[in-house]
């Protein structure tokens, strides 16, 4: 029976093998007698060295301030090790939000370029609908100049066969 119990524990507390590459790690809620010791250690890789050394703290994030680092839990303290996760948790989202506030200020800037290259392609059409009512104008008055220019050509015509013939 004694051993049951223990095969039961053994399997009940973090199997290494078990969630590897996705990330997930399981906290084990199993009973454990008072006299034995127990280890729980949480990493967010697959890194076989569960222990950092006590005296410094690891960056778990190195894109993180220092002051955002999550502490490194109390091995011995269930509450200490959810909590770290937590923390492990709300980095890992304050990182994705980072990253798409970047991508989002990138697509901005993009934007905004477009925009100024419009507002410029606006400028330069309404420049060019200017032109080309002037253009328009210029033309009716330079065909207008025209059919005057012929009317007065063919009275001269006219004038002149009038004194040849008088001639």
């Amino acid at each position: 029976m004694v051993d049951s119990k223990q095969r039961r524990l053994h399997r009940n507390l973090e199997d290494p093998g078990e969630g590897q590459g996705s990330g997930a790690h399981m906290i084990s809620t199993a009973r454990v007698p008072a006299d034995k010791p127990v280890r729980i250690a949480f990493s967010l890789d697959n890194a076989s060295d569960d222990t950092p050394p006590e005296d410094s703290i690891p960056l778990v994030f190195p894109e993180l301030d220092q002051q955002l680092q999550p502490l490194p839990p109390c091995h011995d303290s269930v509450e200490s090790m959810q909590v770290f996760k937590q923390h492990c948790q709300i980095a890992e989202e304050y990182n994705e939000v980072k990253k798409e506030i970047a991508l989002l200020e990138e697509r901005k800037k993009e934007l905004i370029a477009k925009l100024d290259q419009a507002e410029k392609e606006k400028v330069d059409a309404a420049q060019l609908a200017r032109e080309f009512e002037e253009l328009m104008e210029e033309n009716r008055t330079l065909k207008l100049a025209q059919s005057q220019c012929v009317e007065q050509l063919e009275k001269l015509r006219i004038q002149y066969q009038k004194r040849q013939g008088s001639s």
